[in-house]
């Protein structure tokens, strides 16, 4: 069975829906899948051992300037790819019409997706062929796992595994990931930096990723005395295999979070004004801490939760 995934964004969003592949997996044996991601979280799907080919969209750019775009020698071998193969599914799992009208329908197979009640965007799903209602009060992963069950026709069994955890051998490293897309989602810098030097002090090796010149220099500042090692636009496949070493990772609501949570590493979450019970921890290892604002979360706080 071949199955095309049309899932092109955030990091989280993709992050989230491996689990559905691992359940698949073991429910329709020899079960493979293409996936069409946006092309700077497209190493993402190449982590699960059941995704051959990931077609590379640039949505998000050729929506920008339309017109040059659908024209574009990138777009028609986009167009191309999509076309080449025959599939027994395509799912969306996007829910929205962007992403059911200029991918899912022009790939060759029957399109799997939410009904209007349960896609992101209502209309998305008058364009699919088979149509499925998932509550929309319930965690992204859970929803996803459910929506490929009901699409491939098997029973949900046991916890969420996104299937790329590994047995690496712990490390004394620690991981601060402090970036994240929205300033109300964000942990003050004066509170990394107090936590930065304390887990110095107590011997840990820090790690601090950083994707944007605002997110290096910051970073940068809360390195300031400790010998942390600052990744600036690394890969996220280099990330991953590092990070799959961590003792432990603590993040803000961001991709990079859910990925240390996919990898089952020891994971403290901050959460201000986004819903955890939509997008928090799932992993056995992985707690949050919530608060109103995020400066209502004190340093001690996530120290005492490291310790625990």
């Amino acid at each position: 069975m071949r199955v095309l995934i049309v899932k092109t964004s955030s990091m989280g969003d993709l992050i989230h829906t491996l689990p559905a592949l691992t359940d698949a997996a073991r429910a329709i044996p020899g079960i493979r899948f293409d996936w069409v991601s946006e092309r700077g979280f497209a190493e993402i799907p190449h982590w699960h051992p059941t995704v051959d080919d990931v077609i590379v969209s640039d949505l998000r750019r050729w929506k920008k300037s339309p017109l040059s775009s659908w024209l574009s020698k990138d777009y028609m071998a986009f167009r191309a790819a999509l076309g080449a193969s025959e599939y027994d599914a395509v799912i969306d799992t996007q829910g929205l019409l962007k992403s059911a009208w200029l991918i899912a329908r022009l790939a060759h197979g029957e399109v799997h997706g939410y009904d209007k009640h349960s896609a992101r965007e209502s209309w998305a799903a008058w364009t699919y062929n088979h149509r499925y209602s998932v509550g929309r009060d319930q965690h992204a992963i859970e929803r996803t796992r459910q929506l490929f069950a009901q699409a491939l026709g098997y029973e949900l069994t046991g916890p969420a595994d996104a299937g790329i955890a590994s047995d690496t051998l712990q490390s004394n490293d620690v991981w601060l990931i402090h970036g994240t897309s929205r300033a109300d989602k964000e942990w003050p810098e004066e509170y990394w930096r107090a936590l930065a030097q304390h887990l110095s002090g107590a011997g840990k090796q820090l790690h601090i990723p950083a994707g944007s010149d605002a997110e290096i220099a910051r970073a940068h500042r809360i390195a300031s005395g400790t010998d942390a090692k600052i990744w600036e636009r690394c890969s996220l496949s280099d990330i991953k295999t590092e990070m799959a070493r961590a003792q432990a990772v603590v993040a803000v609501d961001t991709g990079l979070a859910h990925l240390a949570d996919a990898l089952e590493r020891r994971l403290i979450m901050l959460f201000g004004p986004t819903n955890p019970g939509l997008v928090g921890p799932k992993g056995a290892h992985s707690r949050l801490l919530k608060a109103d604002a995020m400066a209502q979360i004190e340093v001690q706080d996530v120290i005492g939760a490291l310790d625990a």
